[in-house]
């Protein structure tokens, strides 16, 4: 019968506490990013204008389609012999976690505005509204409301997307469980401690997404 043992493996418990501080960096990090690149690319696949709608929907397709494990080995590898300019691990992971969920934001985005009865634009036009003010202050309000549950969800799905940086020796939660893995030699531990951090991480943002969810519903 296996011998459980996790002092051993709680003496590293500060390679642990700074994996999870990390995760938890690049969890927020390539979320505001990506709710910057997902607004850019929203309002362009709205756009009327053929260029920006056309470079949108190819930026969506390709972000979309291809396995983030790629992207995070491609900006790695391939990207700095293409530009010419080394990259450090933490700003290749950083940047594909952040445009791959930037394509799923700009979707989420781009529904929720879609979602809004067109006839609160033409509300707005009709009182002399700017295509600006109608969209800050008529549309948008109305629109995050409807796509905050599946914002929510998404952005649970991006905390576990960052383990995918370990590939290339980002610090983060899942390569400090294997660094004391390989200290230790205490597989069942070493991931069973990652498991149960990742759980307690998450947790309470599923409750979060629960219970918003709830909430829009009752109130439609």
């Amino acid at each position: 019968m296996y011998s459980w043992d996790f002092y051993t493996v709680f003496q590293s418990w500060d390679l642990f506490l700074y994996g999870l501080w990390l995760t938890f960096v690049y969890s927020v990090g390539s979320i505001v990013l990506g709710v910057i690149f997902g607004l850019i690319v929203c309002f362009a696949r709205l756009s009327k204008v053929t260029l920006f709608s056309a470079a949108a929907r190819v930026y969506l397709e390709l972000f979309r389609c291809m396995p983030l494990l790629v992207l995070v080995l491609w900006f790695y590898y391939a990207l700095p012999m293409l530009t010419g300019m080394s990259i450090e691990n933490t700003t290749a992971a950083l940047l594909a976690l952040s445009l791959y969920v930037s394509a799923f934001y700009a979707e989420i985005f781009r529904g929720g505005i879609k979602a809004v009865d067109s006839g609160q634009h033409e509300a707005g036009a009709a009182i002399a509204m700017s295509h600006v003010q109608i969209m800050w202050r008529i549309i948008l309000p109305q629109a995050a409301k409807k796509m905050l549950p599946a914002f929510i969800n998404q952005s649970v799905i991006q905390v576990k997307n960052t383990s995918l940086a370990s590939v290339i020796s980002v610090a983060e939660l899942s390569y400090m469980g294997a660094v004391v893995n390989g200290d230790t030699y205490r597989p069942l531990e070493s991931y069973t401690l990652v498991a149960v951090l990742y759980f307690l991480l998450l947790f309470p943002l599923t409750q979060v997404a629960d219970r918003v969810e709830k909430k829009l519903r009752l109130s439609d």
